[in-house]
């Protein structure tokens, strides 16, 4: 059995999903009796390759947690000093994430050097390993990652199978994203509404997280633009920040006329925010163009908020067609089928109460066993 876990990958002062799901993986390793430090980064990524306004959260550090930033994604001599300061540390997991082939050279130099302690294990969590957003010399990044690990745990099927266009033999499990349990507890909607300065006789949709090209909102706003949308006291939400040019989008809002029924919180959400959020909205709309898996449909889960998502990637896997939500083709005339079915039909109840039962299958203690697993497969004699 593993007894020490060093987690490498964004976590405090850094903002974000990442962070917050590795900080909450962190604590339950820690409840499961496992010694747990998390090493991230004095520099995740360079100013000019960074999207967003900010990398970090106001705020105090978790208290909970050992948190320590030492990691230099640009800095070559850093990884060297960081994967010799673990291999003679010798934790017996060494779990990592990986979620784009930026971080390939600074992750697979610092696991090389630590697995030859010959006692380290170092087991990969997978966000993605072909990414959304492609560009060149991503395969050779990748590829020299994937040679530095023992062993993997993805949370969707597609990224399950992406490994064998590197490593086809490597060690693997699947577990999927676990709830996202960690951004407070859902709020009666009149209450959130009030907290959001929200009309309270109006229904809301919610896009929510950072707006990306491959996340789709282009194809919501076309999707809500649809004359049977506009006849319903429904708006949209659109909350995250840009980490793409927003002009084509406010553009696509003057053209069909949506300025006044979509909401654009376009700041970054704080967590202490999202539960208002998610309690205040009645469907959550995921229209991703490509996907593996992701954490807002675990919020969502966690919120018991009914959810729409597109058919791509492993997004279908988790959300049970017309039980919790709905699964539809990546264009606007499905998206707005299913939001004028929800409405029409008054599913909001029923999918609810199925939610209930359905998120029991997203725990934390699953992706723990998880890395268990592939940690007991690599020790057999």
């Amino acid at each position: 059995m593993t007894k020490t876990i060093k987690i490498i990958g964004p976590a405090y002062p850094f903002r974000g999903g990442l962070a917050a799901y590795n900080e909450r993986l962190a604590i339950e390793f820690q409840n499961q009796g496992y010694q747990v430090e998390i090493e991230t980064f004095t520099i995740q990524y360079p100013k000019l390759l960074f999207p967003g306004k900010s990398q970090y959260v106001d705020g105090q550090a978790p208290e909970q947690l050992k948190i320590k930033r030492t990691v230099n994604s640009i800095n070559p001599l850093n990884w060297f000093r960081v994967g010799k300061r673990i291999q003679k540390e010798k934790p017996d997991l060494l779990m990592v994430r990986y979620w784009l082939p930026f971080m390939g050279p600074v992750l697979g130099t610092i696991c090389r050097i630590v697995r030859k302690n010959a006692h380290t294990k170092v087991v990969c969590l997978a966000d993605n390993i072909v990414p959304h957003e492609k560009r060149p010399g991503d395969r050779l990044l990748t590829h020299y990652f994937m040679k530095s690990i023992d062993g993997m745990v993805a949370m969707s099927q597609s990224v399950l199978n992406d490994i064998n266009l590197f490593t086809p033999g490597l060690p693997r499990a699947l577990c999927p994203h676990p709830l996202f349990d960690n951004f407070g507890e859902r709020l009666e909607q009149t209450k959130a509404k009030s907290m959001l300065q929200l009309d309270q006789e109006t229904s809301y949709l919610l896009f929510f997280g950072f707006i990306r090209e491959y996340k789709g909102l282009d194809i919501l706003l076309k999707a809500f633009a649809d004359e049977r949308i506009q006849k319903l006291p429904v708006k949209l939400i659109v909350a995250g920040e840009f980490y793409t040019k927003p002009e084509p989008y406010l553009q696509m809002l003057a053209d069909w006329n949506l300025n006044n029924r979509v909401l654009l919180h376009t700041d970054f959400i704080p967590n202490d925010k999202v539960n208002q959020y998610f309690s205040a909205a009645d469907l959550v709309v995921q229209p991703y163009k490509s996907a593996t898996q992701s954490g807002v449909t675990q919020i969502g889960y966690h919120f018991e908020k009914a959810m729409l998502v597109t058919d791509v990637g492993g997004l279908s896997e988790i959300i049970p067609h017309k039980k919790v939500g709905y699964v539809v083709p990546p264009n606007e005339k499905a998206i707005a089928d299913a939001i004028v079915d929800f409405y029409d039909n008054k599913r909001q109840a029923v999918f609810e109460e199925n939610i209930i039962e359905e998120k029991k299958k997203f725990s934390w203690a699953n992706m723990v066993q998880a890395f268990q697993s592939v940690y007991n497969s690599l020790n057999k004699p």
